[in-house]
């Protein structure tokens, strides 16, 4: 069968499942996003489709898949998802769907065999009753391990990051001043692990203080801890969303960051990486030519002048943020100023 027979719709499906039924076809069906197709997603497939005589597969329009996953997924569109699928061996038919569960699925097409991933349990799934309640079976497949989308795409976001701001030539350039910003509470203001673009909103005269460093000529370098990461109460892809949405704001204004370096560990990991520890520092003076001399630590704590004091660089504690006042550290910075602006002119 072409790939384009495969791809019906929902109510063209209604219609032809009872005739193959009748004909004493096991029907299965399963659902999902398939917005990377990896190999977890190919094994799945496969052992569904061992599991009847014809596997129907519903995909998450790109509408649901917003819903579900926020704006930036799906990665693909979702004809492009339905074509891949398609093409697979084990899949018989597809179709899209808008919902954000299975349960109207279910209802138009009542399949023999529902379908799902073992990394759902049968009580979870609001369907799994509808299913039983006509008679069908509700089966669990137990995951490839070791594959993810989401994973995939946070590494892809990891690595074209690194690129977009780190360009190759930058390691044959002459040594440069460099301000090693933090974020949270110098450039931004204070939220607790902050990971919602929405609630980015910038400290007053960052803009300013910014345009005027790289003015001057110094490269600026972000230096940040993110134990949210670490303690599990948001991903790096929530990271990289942030960080994109700061960067959006940023470029509007010819601002450009040449690196930033985070640490996604908690403190009891204890960590090379985690300020004050000097691990990020130590990479940028492996990745970039800097001028130490007239190098500079920026940031609203104790643990941002500590960095800089244990790197041998100059520092300088803002009154925002924190203002110095989680007394983690015994320090006294080169300068304390109000804020990011005042910092740059000084």
């Amino acid at each position: 069968m072409k790939i384009s027979e495969k791809i019906s719709s929902r109510e063209a499906l209604a219609k032809l499942i009872p005739s193959l039924q009748a004909q004493g076809k096991r029907v299965g069906y399963t659902s999902g996003v398939f917005d990377l197709i990896h190999p977890g997603h190919v094994d799945y497939l496969e052992q569904a489709r061992a599991l009847c005589d014809l596997l129907v597969v519903g995909i998450n329009s790109d509408s649901s898949v917003k819903i579900n996953k926020g704006d930036l997924r799906p990665i693909c569109s979702e004809s492009a998802r339905a074509n891949i699928i398609a093409a697979l061996a084990s899949v018989d038919y597809v179709f899209l769907f808008d919902e954000t569960n299975n349960n109207k699925n279910i209802e138009i097409l009542q399949p023999q065999l529902y379908i799902k991933a073992g990394d759902y349990s049968k009580s979870s799934l609001s369907s799994a009753p509808l299913v039983e309640k006509y008679g069908g079976e509700v089966k669990l497949i137990n995951l490839t391990s070791g594959y993810s989308s989401s994973k995939i795409i946070e590494k892809i976001s990891e690595q074209a990051l690194q690129a977009l701001i780190v360009p190759d030539e930058l390691a044959t350039m002459p040594k440069v001043p460099v301000v090693f910003l933090d974020r949270d509470g110098t450039i931004n203001e204070e939220v607790s692990y902050l990971h919602e673009p929405a609630k980015l909103k910038l400290l007053p005269g960052v803009i300013e203080g910014l345009k005027k460093l790289q003015d001057a000529g110094f490269h600026l370098v972000m230096v940040t801890n993110q134990p949210g990461i670490g303690l599990g109460y948001f991903s790096k892809e929530d990271f990289f969303k942030v960080t994109r949405a700061l960067f959006m704001l940023l470029s509007k204004e010819q601002i450009k960051f040449s690196k930033i370096y985070f640490c996604p560990h908690s403190e009891s990991e204890k960590c090379a990486c985690r300020k004050p520890g000097t691990g990020m520092i130590d990479r940028a003076k492996q990745e970039m030519q800097i001028d130490w001399e007239h190098s500079f630590v920026v940031g609203d704590m104790t643990s941002d002048v500590e960095l800089g004091n244990r790197a041998g660089l100059r520092t300088i504690l803002l009154e925002t943020g924190s203002a110095g006042k989680d007394g983690k550290f015994n320090v006294r910075p080169t300068i304390k100023l109000a804020g990011l602006l005042e910092a740059a002119q000084y």
